[in-house]
């Protein structure tokens, strides 16, 4: 933030340094006083204050907004890896972690968030640039964990996690090339929690469900579907990056080990149709 904007915001702006664990318990404080905080934070350092998301955010269900960048494959050096987040974050009781995936999803659900005085809310702005669709987000923020159906098809569901929305566009693309049946494409938005409703009805009519999350599986937000379809004949695939930790590394072939292009994914969830 710039000298000027810093000036433009006045006593509305603080800075606390790079102490992290000041930060959230800093806002949690305001927000449980009636103030409407909002803090910056990156995703590599929210690692820092892990104490304080659980005993000052969550359980005080503090109302302040944490915005969340740099969460995912951005080829940084391995002590600002953005990849471990949503493990972190999105097992924390009473904590909304969202995952918007357009410009307009952004300002709306950051607006919600301002607004809202029921929960503490985490928001991860996705690491790649904000595309703009020109259309307002007419969603509702306040109805939790409800997943949005974007293309109603058959066969195949791809639900796909903020700034892998774009990857399961394209993979759907191919899905439906190969096999001449249109997948179902989901926006789930939610990464703390699944949407049992819509997940229950796609045991009629699918067969296969893939899900893309721009970080580690490992406790991630595929494992939570797969779990629900765990005692069901539904096959479920988790596309995402494996426990690791990378270094100045090439996000291009990072993705194609872990299979994360839309050619992989869709080659990968035909075969097991």
């Amino acid at each position: 933030m710039t000298k000027d904007f810093r000036k433009q915001m006045g006593e509305n702006y603080t800075d606390v340094g790079i102490a992290e664990q000041h930060a959230v318990g800093y806002v949690s404080g305001l927000a449980s006083n009636g103030a409407k905080p909002i803090l910056e934070v990156m995703s590599s350092f929210i690692q820092r204050t892990y104490d304080q998301l659980s005993q000052d955010f969550a359980i005080n269900k503090a109302p302040a907004t944490i915005l969340v960048f740099g969460g995912g494959i951005s080829g940084t050096d391995v002590t600002h890896l953005g990849i471990f987040d949503i493990p972190m974050i999105s097992n924390i009781p009473n904590l909304v972690y969202i995952a918007p995936t357009t410009k307009e999803d952004y300002l709306a659900v950051l607006d919600w968030s301002i607004e809202q005085t029921d929960y503490p809310v985490a928001i991860r702005v996705p690491v790649t640039e904000l595309v703009s669709t020109g259309k307002p987000c007419t969603k509702n923020f306040a109805e939790l964990n409800k997943y949005e159906v974007a293309q109603q098809g058959g066969k195949i569901a791809v639900i796909a996690l903020g700034s892998f929305y774009g990857m399961g566009e394209q993979a759907a693309k191919l899905i439906e090339e190969k096999t001449g049946t249109a997948p179902t494409l989901i926006n789930p938005y939610y990464i703390t929690g699944v949407d049992t409703e819509l997940l229950e009805s796609l045991k009629k009519d699918h067969d296969v469900v893939v899900t893309l999350e721009d970080g580690v599986l490992d406790g991630g937000f595929g494992e939570k579907i797969a779990r629900f379809y765990g005692p069901s004949d539904v096959k479920v695939i988790n596309f995402g990056l494996k426990k690791e930790f990378l270094d100045r590394y090439n996000p291009a072939d990072v993705l194609k080990e872990n299979r994360l292009t839309p050619e992989q994914i869709a080659e990968d969830a035909v075969a097991l149709i």
